[in-house]
């Protein structure tokens, strides 16, 4: 499959292996500064609230993650090549592909299979690109204040609620009183659905799987989070290079959203913003607003990427095997 890529050129781009494996090994550095101190804990039986998050709550592995891919229509030539035939959604570029390459009939070179995923993940890469369209379209919103993670412990005596290692800052009534004192703004309901019974009607607006595409908005921490989640699901046609970014884009919200959370992480090197105070919000506000402009450039990146994708999706019939849905993961709070 050929098509005109976003930026101009022509695909497919062809890459000699000289080329790619320095990439190739950039990115497995990358990666492995997150996932191996994140491996080494999961052995030693140890969990730590901020920096596993990102390897427990999404369903992408490390493994999954360090490997790289080049992107959709790229061409990656040499013996090392050959072994990404064994891997999902990719295979041996085909006589028209080599040629385009510049590349001798029976040259060994792979490419990812666009067709086969587009077959099998149409509704997934649709579903991706309404969210990301949709999101980026709306103004942002500023007034949340990270109190979803306070709404998920409200009255947690009262439901027999306890993290088993982390203890709440200003203790459980004060807490309490902080949630009660707010007007609670979540509009992502995988924040939302976590919250205790008593504080989901304190939520000014009622997020849902069904209005998830009507409701997400470029200044909410979450759903620009999940960036790295629609990025992952697409692999092998994202480059990875772009799949990182938002991965360290998550992470760093990660630790912002968990410093203004009600646990105590003083000790795990993560000084609380305490939102319960006027100076606190002022600052959760500041490093919203610029988490929110960074996401919208990568959200444009990614929607950049998506375009000729969704173009070729559109005439593409989808299999029994693509059944979109969003999976119910794990708690959004400390894991």
């Amino acid at each position: 499959m050929f098509w005109a890529h976003p930026a101009g050129r022509a695909k497919p781009l062809h890459l000699q292996q000289e080329e790619w494996l320095p990439r190739q090994a950039a990115h497995v550095q990358r990666v492995r500064r997150y996932a191996d101190p994140y491996l080494e804990r999961r052995s030693a039986g140890r969990k730590h609230p901020v920096e596993d998050f990102l390897f427990t709550y999404y369903t992408q592995k490390p493994g999954q993650l360090l490997r790289w891919h080049p992107g959709a229509g790229v061409v990656l030539s040499g013996p090392e090549a050959e072994a990404r035939t064994g891997w999902k959604y990719y295979r041996a570029a085909d006589a028209a592909e080599l040629a385009a390459a510049g590349l001798p009939a029976e040259s060994p070179a792979v490419t990812a299979d666009v067709d086969a995923f587009l077959r099998e993940r149409r509704e997934a890469l649709q579903f991706a690109g309404i969210i990301l369209a949709g999101t980026a379209a709306r103004p942002a919103q500023f007034g949340c204040f990270g109190l979803h993670e306070w709404a998920m412990v409200y009255r947690q005596d009262k439901f027999d609620l306890r993290h088993e290692y982390l203890q709440l800052r200003l203790g459980s009534g004060r807490t309490d009183e902080v949630v009660e004192e707010n007007r609670i703004r979540c509009s992502h309901f995988d924040a939302f659905r976590f919250y205790t019974p008593d504080a989901v009607p304190l939520n000014s607006m009622v997020p849902s799987r069904e209005n998830q595409r009507a409701m997400e908005q470029p200044g909410c921490l979450h759903a620009n989070m999940d960036l790295y989640k629609w990025a992952y699901k697409l692999s092998p046609l994202l480059p990875s290079e772009l799949v990182m970014d938002c991965f360290e884009l998550s992470w760093r919200i990660r630790a912002m959203d968990m410093r203004a959370s009600p646990y105590d992480l003083q000790e795990w090197g993560y000084p609380a913003i305490r939102i319960e105070t006027p100076e606190g919000k002022a600052e959760y506000v500041d490093y919203q607003r610029a988490f929110a402009a960074e996401s919208q450039q990568l959200r444009g990146r990614l929607l950049q990427e998506l375009t000729p994708l969704l173009n070729a999706a559109a005439g593409t019939a989808p299999t029994t095997a693509d059944r979109h849905t969003e999976p119910d993961n794990s708690l959004k709070g400390p894991s």
